[in-house]
């Protein structure tokens, strides 16, 4: 496929470069300019390109950009196609990553939010796992305790297409529905960064609860401080699991 990344930061690189990898076309584009992109990125074959020659031609588009600034690229995006599969990865953190944004704080869906800022559908992927463990525990399908991303959108066709693009990353993908139940993936919800297999994603899902999910995530501060200096990703996982214990 025909992919243009859009962010150059962790999760945008690491997905640039597996995306790469799996034999796909990828380009990578940043606000910043082809030259805030860096090396490591693209030497699997990615290739850095200018934002706003970045979305013509192209089969998906990956959002890895923070959360509430699709507005910015409305006027791009208003010329891409319809049926150029979207797919938005970015995360609310209200105070800590982000302005307070009213419409999500009085409980409008993060990604339908980021579907009107767009003005055009958005598929959810890839927002609730780390971005270290997106880098270093992806492995080939059918492998033992294979991790499981969840997958939300719309469109069944697109669903399909974020899921494969989920495999070809080293996850195991699982169709969560409609966008407006991806608040089950969320921050911090228990199906959030907590590094489930497909067996164990379910359940999690099912047990989110918005307003108890929610304040989890505004103590993050208070917990992260807590694990002292250079906590691995296995701490910060363990962090998020037991949240919910």
């Amino acid at each position: 496929m025909k992919i243009t990344v859009i962010g150059a930061g962790a999760i945008g690189g690491n997905l640039a470069a597996k995306l790469s990898t799996a034999g796909h076309d990828v380009q990578v584009a940043d606000a910043r300019g082809a030259e805030a992109v860096r090396a490591e990125v693209l030497e699997t074959g990615a290739r850095a390109t200018a934002l706003a020659d970045a979305l013509q031609g192209r089969d998906v588009i990956v959002l890895a950009i923070p959360f509430g600034v699709a507005g910015q690229l409305a006027d791009l995006f208003a010329s891409v196609p319809a049926e150029t599969v979207v797919i938005d990865t970015s995360n609310y953190y209200p105070g800590m990553l982000s302005e307070s944004i009213e419409a999500v704080d009085n409980g409008q869906v993060e990604s339908v939010y980021t579907a009107e800022l767009l003005g055009r559908p958005v598929v959810k992927a890839w927002n609730a796992a780390l971005a270290e463990t997106q880098r270093t525990k992806g492995v080939p399908a059918g492998t033992p305790g294979r991790l499981a991303i969840p997958v939300a959108g719309d469109s069944e066709e697109a669903r399909k297409v974020a899921m494969s693009l989920v495999d070809d990353t080293g996850f195991d993908p699982y169709d969560t529905g409609t966008l407006a139940d991806s608040w089950r993936q969320q921050p911090n919800s228990p199906a959030y960064c907590t590094e489930l297999t497909l067996d164990e994603l379910p359940a999690a899902l099912a047990a989110a609860d918005r307003a108890k999910d929610a304040a989890i995530r505004d103590s993050l501060p208070e917990r992260f401080a807590a694990l002292g200096a250079n906590p691995t990703v296995d701490d910060v996982v363990e962090m998020n699991r037991a949240a919910h214990r």
